[in-house]
């Protein structure tokens, strides 16, 4: 018999626990997606927690993957954050087991170079310049907006190349 992380429960095997090898990397990836959902929203731990019927402390546990999501809680969650149930496994590579020690340095916190998260796409920052970009009304702002920040990224990559 194999566990969903791979690992036989055949003699000589021990079953996968969080106290000896971290949180699930589903688990891990569901609750990135829900901090990644609920931050672009513009919701607070503590709102999301009132809407769900839990404390703030178990909507931590809940992104960091230290605690598990039941379907029925993954249901009404969805629900609160407007999405569909399979936004929370969008984005979940097809072998689990080879991001697993990505996943759970990521839910520990560590950071790449500088402090920032390893994942570019799901920092705090990222997310809340998206928020912030879909809360400008005018289009032809917008679109000034994404040219001046390829201007910038452009002219960022000429200064560090000539070094």
């Amino acid at each position: 018999m194999v566990s969903r992380t791979g690992t036989g429960l055949g003699r000589g095997r021990r079953r996968r626990t969080i106290q000896e090898d971290g949180p699930d990397p589903v688990d891990v990836h569901v609750g990135k997606r829900m901090r990644q959902r609920r931050t672009l929203m513009g919701m607070s731990q503590e709102r999301l927690a009132e809407a769900f019927g839990v404390s703030f402390q178990q909507v931590q546990k809940y992104e960091r993957g230290t605690n598990r999501i039941s379907a029925s809680r993954l249901h009404l969650l969805s629900k609160i954050l407007d999405v569909p149930v399979s936004y929370f496994f969008e984005g979940l590579p097809e072998q689990v087991s080879e991001m697993e020690d990505a996943a759970i340095a990521e839910a520990d916190g560590e950071a790449g170079e500088g402090g920032q998260s390893k994942d570019k796409m799901t920092s705090r920052e990222t997310l809340e310049l998206v928020r912030a970009y879909y809360r400008i009304d005018d289009p032809s702002l917008r679109r000034r907006l994404v040219d001046l920040a390829r201007a910038l990224g452009k002219h960022a990559k000429i200064e560090n190349n000539a070094e």
